[in-house]
């Protein structure tokens, strides 16, 4: 059996954690934790041990690997997506029980920190310590930071495999899509980002923060080959009109009014024949789940109306499988615990449900 290059299995032992354990607690979610546990090893007992034994047979896996990012630490309006990675695996695993994955873990999470390019050096000296004791070898702290400098190897290392990242709030996919649009440029591959989104993340700070939920868009279209390469589906909530956003940053948008009205096969051959021209080769889908009504996903932290249905979000990434490979894709802004509008009612159940096929569904085009 070939093994991991040393450097980047202590890496991955360092900076990661087994499923489900992104979120730092003791006894909080933990009879959840533990049936997700007893799901993918089979028991409950020696879970550090085990994780670790599965890391060695991340050569020989399915192409589709899961990767857990359990901050929320990005978001700003209603908190909780840190549990999405947890809550989204046990819906997969219940649900779509015949997927091909492998499951890498989780990025281990110090709940207050973002990226370590805001903390000072006794700050990030003192979390190293804490993380990975006194042989840290100089890994970084922060939840963005070690995303990037995991995955960066990671894409070194595989570069025929793909992540599907379960989030966290929306700044997560900054690290995700920023290492993996840099690994297919080296790869010599054309890659476009299809967003599915309520809102346009197209802000360059968000009081102060460069980097956050509301900002990350904008901090990878140099990682594209051009901005136009970044296709945002399902926008509705935004303080300016579209032409502001495609004519600032270069952008193409496809608001959520536009698939209602024009339809969404009009729309799916608008993105398609983009796509050919400018000579796409693979996409990476980000999915933040308020692209959806909140009918269908009010258990994030901004639902918003008048929103995608899931049969629309699912055509359209149907057709798009249907000419393009899905190389790379995140689920973000899943919070079980959280809902703030009148769809109360089973609103984590409906809201996951309809995360777990999307998601399934991608998988099962990374693994293609």
């Amino acid at each position: 059996m070939n093994q991991l290059s040393n450097p980047f299995y202590q890496k991955l032992a360092a900076c990661l954690c087994p499923p489900g354990n992104g979120v730092f607690t003791v006894n909080t979610a933990k009879e959840r934790k533990e049936q997700l546990h007893k799901a993918i090893y089979g028991t409950t007992d020696y879970i550090d041990d085990l994780w670790l034994a599965s890391l060695e047979k991340l050569n020989e896996s399915s192409k589709a690997v899961i990767l857990g990012v359990a901050s929320d630490c990005g978001g700003g309006i209603l908190r909780g997506a840190n549990w999405g990675p947890l809550f989204l695996r046990s819906f997969l695993i219940n649900q779509h029980p015949n997927l091909n994955i492998f499951d890498l873990g989780d990025i281990r999470v110090i709940p207050h920190l973002l990226h370590d390019k805001y903390l000072n050096e006794p700050t990030i000296e003192n979390c190293q310590k804490a993380l990975y004791g006194e042989n840290n070898n100089g890994y970084p702290v922060a939840p963005l930071t070690i995303t990037e400098d995991v995955l960066h190897d990671f894409y070194a290392e595989f570069p025929e495999k793909g992540v599907f990242a379960i989030g966290g709030d929306h700044s997560v996919s900054y690290p995700l899509t920023k290492a993996y649009l840099q690994a297919k440029k080296a790869q010599g591959k054309r890659a476009a980002i299809i967003h599915f989104d309520a809102h346009t993340d197209l802000l360059v700070e968000r009081l102060g923060i460069d980097l956050c939920f509301g900002s990350w868009c904008t901090h990878i279209l140099d990682d594209l080959h051009s901005p136009s390469h970044l296709i945002q589906i399902g926008i509705r909530s935004s303080g300016k009109p579209k032409s502001h956003w495609e004519d600032t940053f270069g952008v193409k948008q496809h608001w959520a009014h536009e698939v209602k009205e024009r339809g969404v096969t009009a729309v799916i051959a608008e993105i398609k024949q983009q796509l050919a021209e400018e000579n796409i080769d693979e996409l990476y889908v980000s999915f933040d789940i308020d692209a959806l009504d909140a009918v269908f996903a009010s258990a994030t932290g901004t639902p918003e109306p008048d929103g995608l249905s899931p049969d629309e979000a699912m055509t359209i990434l149907k057709e798009l499988a249907t000419d393009y490979p899905i190389t790379g894709a995140d689920m973000m802004e899943l919070a079980p615990f959280t809902n703030s509008t009148e769809h109360s009612e089973h609103s984590t159940e409906t809201t996951f449900t309809v995360a777990a096929k999307l998601s399934a569904f991608m998988l099962e085009q990374i693994n293609k």
